[in-house]
């Protein structure tokens, strides 16, 4: 299953709000170069790629809420509505969190305010990600 991102999702909130039902991760090279292009993003999905400080949507057909994470999965940045064709990127970032246009927006996500995980640990955080495998330790 090398093409396709973590098949087991989890949920992320914030403020105590759903912010994304069904996360996946994509964790390999090949995972993160493709990240959502060529598939659906369901309403309550969404991609955390790790590690990533910048994301394009060459390919992508609508448009996306981006937002970048630090090591304690503090928001560094958010980019609402990102449309195709586009790349961005944030210093400091350890993984991005892509979701459906308007979820960032509709939940209140801003910059300073840490997401929270249900089900996996967020990148940095003590027993999450081991390093380059991406594997939980």
């Amino acid at each position: 299953m090398t093409g396709s991102p973590q098949a087991a999702p989890f949920v992320i909130t914030c403020r105590g709000r759903v912010l994304c039902a069904q996360c996946t991760v994509a964790r390999t090279s090949r995972q993160r170069l493709r990240g959502l292009i060529g598939r659906p993003l369901p309403a309550g999905g969404g991609l955390l790629i790790v590690p990533c400080a910048s994301v394009h949507t060459a390919f992508m057909r609508r448009a996306i809420d981006v937002v970048f994470l630090d090591r304690a999965g503090c928001v560094l940045r958010v980019v609402p509505a990102l449309g195709p064709w586009r790349v961005v990127a944030c210093r400091g970032s350890r993984a991005v969190l892509e979701l459906p246009a308007g979820t960032c927006t509709a939940v209140g996500v801003a910059a300073g305010v840490t997401l929270r995980s249900a089900g996996a640990e967020l990148p940095g955080r003590r027993n999450g990600w081991a390093g380059r495998s991406g594997r939980p330790r």
